[in-house]
């Protein structure tokens, strides 16, 4: 990157200061404030929506041209022609493998699907009741009391190894959750599936009859985790980093990352969209329910995003996946699908969504998918961390390879009292 231009920002007491101007590949220019506290003062950026916290070569986003590249890659092109575990390896590697460093992969994240066996008694600490997320929250933290010699951040090969003990264990761990909310036994992985096969197998198998993975919902959920695998500095990977920075062991970091993907702001908007659908009940209600949120009676879930200012390029690709999973099911004339379409239509030919661009976004249609796969409500969100850890980890490694890399530190503008000096209990005023 070169550093020639500036952008020079001038007090009102005269005093200024040149800041040099950085230029990315892909997106717009950034300012580099980084020096702005020699002049005794720092910026005010709430939620940080116009801060760049990092340099990154993993995840490009345009919102306006709706736009999402994975190392340059378009996620309509990943999610159609590749498979998540190829797909993992270009997140965390930088590249497409070739066919023999993907095996080399796939047999490398396939020898951790195992979890230590006291794990799964650790489970019974928690009530049957327990929220999956809650559950994947503290089991995948405590991953780094049972796996000692993977812990050391500075060392190439612990990395690769907690790499790829987050990658095999996550969907086992999500898969016993979800077992042991139900009252189901356990189901162990095995190895002779593929990533995504193995994974629906540990949810949906039982000990008593034979389990035939049906490739149209394998490649569907796999689309799934392809589509979510990474999403730049969004507020769980922002989370990981920031853990991350402060030299936390990467067991700790992912679940971090998981309890901030937890907030239905976050990672349960899905859920939130196949609520509406359901709140709203039948086709006949959806003239009535847009005029609702017009009048901001009702709010429109799963359409809009905070990024994408156009489609979400996942929407697309998302769509047709659910197309293919109902025919597939015969469930062509899925109430919640034909509704979702109606809805749909309504609101792309009405000035009023238009205006605003308020597009159906990937929420929209996962969640029909999902509920289609047979996946309940409360593990929605626990789908999404599936397929956003190896996008964790990524970010997490490239934080750690970083040459600025310090510990996150923001900074604030203090509102609360001046200087007050102690009154002893018995001098103060009523």
């Amino acid at each position: 990157m070169e550093n020639k231009r500036v952008a020079t920002l001038t007090l009102d007491d005269g005093r200024s200061i040149e800041l040099p101007i950085m230029s990315g590949t892909l997106g717009p220019d950034v300012i580099d404030i980084h020096n702005l506290s020699k002049l005794g003062v720092f910026t005010y950026d709430p939620a940080f929506f116009s801060t760049a916290s990092c340099i990154s070569e993993i995840t490009f986003i345009d919102g306006d041209a709706g736009l999402l590249y994975y190392r340059g890659y378009p996620i309509e092109q990943l999610a159609e022609q590749s498979d998540f575990l190829e797909v993992c390896h270009l997140l965390l590697e930088g590249q497409l493998p070739s066919a023999a460093q993907k095996a080399d992969f796939v047999r490398k994240v396939t020898s951790h699907t195992m979890v230590h066996d006291q794990m799964a008694r650790f489970f019974n600490g928690f009530r049957r009741d327990a929220h999956p997320m809650a559950v994947m929250v503290g089991v995948v933290g405590a991953l780094s009391a049972f796996y000692h010699d993977s812990l050391d951040i500075n060392d190439p090969e612990h990395r690769d190894l907690a790499a790829m003990r987050l990658l095999g264990k996550v969907p086992t761990i999500a898969a016993m959750a979800y077992k042991y909310h139900g009252g189901y036994p356990f189901m162990y992985p095995k190895n002779k599936f593929s990533y995504v096969e193995n994974f629906m197998y540990m949810m949906f198998a039982t000990p008593a009859e034979e389990y035939v993975p049906n490739p149209v919902l394998v490649r569907a959920l796999e689309r799934i985790f392809i589509l979510h695998a990474d999403h730049e500095q969004n507020a769980s990977t922002s989370t990981v980093r920031l853990a991350g920075s402060s030299g936390a062991n990467p067991f700790a970091c992912i679940s971090s990352g998981i309890a901030a993907l937890w907030g239905p702001a976050h990672g349960g908007a899905n859920e939130a969209a196949l609520k509406m659908l359901e709140e709203i009940g039948d086709v006949s209600r959806v003239t009535e329910y847009v005029q609702g949120v017009k009048d901001k009676k009702y709010r429109l879930m799963g359409f809009g995003h905070r990024v994408y200012k156009n489609m979400d390029p996942r929407a697309s690709v998302m769509r047709d996946t659910c197309h293919e999973v109902l025919c597939e099911l015969g469930l062509e004339n899925n109430k919640l699908f034909k509704l979702a379409m109606e809805l749909e239509k309504v609101a792309l030919s009405d000035p009023y969504f238009i205006e605003r661009k308020l597009y159906p976004n990937v929420d929209f249609y996962s969640g029909i998918v999902l509920r289609a796969l047979g996946i309940p409500t409360n593990m929605f969100t626990v789908i999404f961390a599936v397929g956003r850890t190896i996008g964790w980890i990524s970010q997490w490694n490239e934080m750690l390879d970083a040459d600025d890399r310090k510990i996150g530190r923001p900074r604030q503008l203090y509102v609360g009292a001046k200087r007050r000096d102690y009154v002893p209990v018995d001098k103060r005023d009523a």
